[in-house]
């Protein structure tokens, strides 16, 4: 019986393999130096497209509802703790963390540190009237969690926060308090 001389990539790709897979294999291995950029660049820009509308919606959404609202312009992976959305209301002052999904939508603790981070250095106010605030798009379909400074001073913030589409927020837009009872449906749509 004779066998092919195949290499790893092109076994891959007659049992059909989609490219991206057999790319981050190749890539893995060591056989690919480089994937193909285009693809990587167009799906960067697709994710950051949607962010920037997701932040945007979010701001005119805040307005509608009463708040002073502005979105942050800026692509901010660094360590600076610079929140998606900066709200004010009366005495009250909200940093927005703002993610779009379409079942789901995964905080890590460093964005909600972030944001705590921000209320600390810059706003000047009681702990009472500042809000940090995880804010989750589904489509038109807003759901609200207001992140409590008791945990955060006590350790207890969660590795990353997840908030599915059917969950329930616990920060309600309209009159921008958390509500007392955890967790009750403030889903909003816009």
């Amino acid at each position: 019986m004779r066998t092919q001389n195949l290499s790893y990539d092109n076994s891959v790709q007659s049992i059909g393999f989609p490219q991206m897979i057999i790319d981050a294999i190749s890539l893995k291995r060591g056989s690919v130096k480089t994937m193909d950029k285009t693809r990587v660049k167009s799906d960067l820009q697709r994710l950051r497209k949607r962010g920037f509308y997701s932040e945007t919606a979010l701001a005119k959404l805040l307005e509608k509802h009463g708040y002073k609202a502005v979105r942050v312009p800026v692509s901010n992976p660094s360590r600076n703790p610079l929140p998606d959305v900066i709200a004010r209301r009366g005495q009250h002052v909200y940093a927005f963390e703002v993610k779009s999904a379409s079942y789901r939508a995964y905080f890590p603790r460093g964005q909600t540190e972030k944001l705590f981070g921000f209320l600390d250095q810059f706003i000047p106010l009681s702990s009472q009237y500042k809000h940090a605030v995880l804010a989750a798009h589904f489509g038109k379909r807003w759901i609200f969690r207001e992140m409590s400074w008791k945990d955060r001073e006590n350790g207890k913030l969660a590795e990353r926060e997840r908030i599915l589409k059917g969950d329930k927020g616990n920060f309600d837009l309209k009159t921008g308090c958390v509500t007392h009872r955890p967790l009750l449906n403030f889903a909003i749509s816009s």
